[in-house]
């Protein structure tokens, strides 16, 4: 791992498919993976006790947990947004399994590895851009909350 940061197995692999598809690819790519999100478990359904990120044009709400060490995201962009929605599905997809040590040590530089640039706008990568740096803030909340012990 170099002081960038690394990238994950399974975001390596999106990263390389992104990488090698052509500009009408990406975008059909991202809308399969905007089809991919899970929706969110019964308790968060009301949005209680998710955190909005306000840097992204539509309303996508995000929250960590910890499972065991590693992090599980829930995240809910509506389907009016394809394109946050698929890159928001990207990121669940390509950080699961991870530390919180581990998703902030990931680069940030993949999203250009992407080459997203090449079908979105400066405005949505900003955004993509946050939603990943939001990402990598809650897992450092993550690592520096105390462990409870289980009743």
């Amino acid at each position: 791992m170099d002081e960038k940061g690394f990238i994950p197995p399974r975001l390596a692999e999106i990263i390389a498919d992104f990488r090698n598809a052509s500009r009408e690819e990406k975008l059909e790519l991202l809308l399969e993976f905007s089809d991919q999100l899970p929706p969110l478990p019964p308790d968060l359904a009301d949005h209680r006790g998710m955190d909005q990120v306000h840097e992204c044009m539509s309303p996508v709400f995000v929250i960590a947990r910890l499972d065991g060490e590693r992090v599980v995201y829930h995240i809910d962009v509506p389907p009016e947004a394809p394109t946050i929605r698929g890159f928001a599905a990207i990121l669940r997809t390509g950080l699961e399994g991870l530390t919180p040590a581990e998703v902030l040590a990931v680069s940030s530089e993949c999203i250009q590895q992407m080459g997203l640039h090449q079908v979105l706008s400066p405005q949505r990568l900003n955004g993509i851009g946050a939603l990943l740096a939001y990402m990598k803030r809650q897992a450092l909340r993550l690592l520096e909350q105390p462990t409870v012990e289980a009743h």
